[in-house]
């Protein structure tokens, strides 16, 4: 069995990851599974030519990169991944209150910053909020980069952070960030978010999600998801699951969460088409 992730920080990664595989691994013995390892990849590309020639066989993603694995390399979701009790998040628009923005329409002219290209809370959702409302994205150089008078410019911070700051210091109009990292003082500081204020929230999204390759033996697709959906309430996988980017439990897929991961894959594709 072989567990993949697209990763910037493979050493650190692969000590969240092995104690989850190891656990998993002596429980799928009558499948014929008999041993476990790890192949990271630096990016998407690398991953879809992974699993098109059944070089990994299960990947952990978040939700936008796991549609982008799907539509490429014809990957199946497996699982919903709920991390730290939560199993769905949004995108949060914000901009400082003195700003005088008060939607999306407003953001016309204007620039906002996205985390990375990787996220689905603070790039995808958001980005595809953008098209619905009829607005066109233009990449920017750098914050101090301005966009056409009719587009809306756009630039990546990294970090939610970064986010935060390059509103908060008017260097971007607009940022987007989670729910999540909205109410989280780590990353959105108090002092900063006083003088914010959210004017759009993007629909919920899957927090993450377990994928496995196309043409994985249905036997051993079934026993994987049995093994992991059971995990939840094992003493002996609570370590493992918590250093497993602080896993609390895997959901099925069920038929809400597949019309939204339609919906997410479809805007993936639209954003990729006339954003990138």
């Amino acid at each position: 069995m072989v567990l993949g992730r697209i990763s910037d920080d493979p050493k650190t990664h692969y000590e969240q990851l092995k104690p989850l595989l190891d656990y998993v691994v002596p429980r799928m013995r009558d499948v014929g599974i008999t041993e476990g390892r790890i192949l990271m990849a630096r990016d998407v590309q690398q991953m879809t030519s992974y699993l098109r020639r059944d070089r990994v066989d299960w990947v952990t993603e978040t939700a936008g990169t796991a549609m982008r694995l799907q539509e490429r390399a014809r990957a199946r979701p497996l699982l919903l991944t709920e991390r730290g009790g939560v199993d769905r998040y949004r995108g949060v628009f914000f901009v400082r209150r003195d700003s005088g923005l008060e939607k999306l329409a407003d953001l016309t002219g204007r620039t906002v910053a996205f985390q990375n290209t990787a996220s689905t809370s603070a790039y995808f959702a958001p980005a595809m909020e953008l098209l619905d409302a009829g607005q066109r994205l233009e990449i920017l150089l750098s914050p101090m980069d301005r966009p056409a008078p009719d587009s809306v410019g756009y630039v990546f911070a990294r970090s939610e952070m970064n986010v935060a700051t390059w509103v908060h210091k008017r260097l971007v109009d607009a940022g987007v960030v989670s729910n999540l990292d909205w109410e989280d003082v780590r990353r959105m500081p108090p002092a900063f978010r006083a003088d914010f204020r959210i004017i759009h929230e993007t629909p919920d999204y899957p927090r993450a999600l377990e994928m496995v390759r196309g043409d994985l033996s249905p036997k051993v697709e079934a026993r994987l998801r049995e093994v992991l959906l059971q995990a939840a309430n094992d003493p002996d996988a609570r370590e493992a699951l918590q250093l497993f980017f602080r896993t609390t439990r895997f959901l099925p897929v069920d038929s809400t969460s597949q019309q939204t991961l339609d919906h997410l894959r479809q805007g993936v594709l639209r954003v990729r088409e006339h954003v990138e």
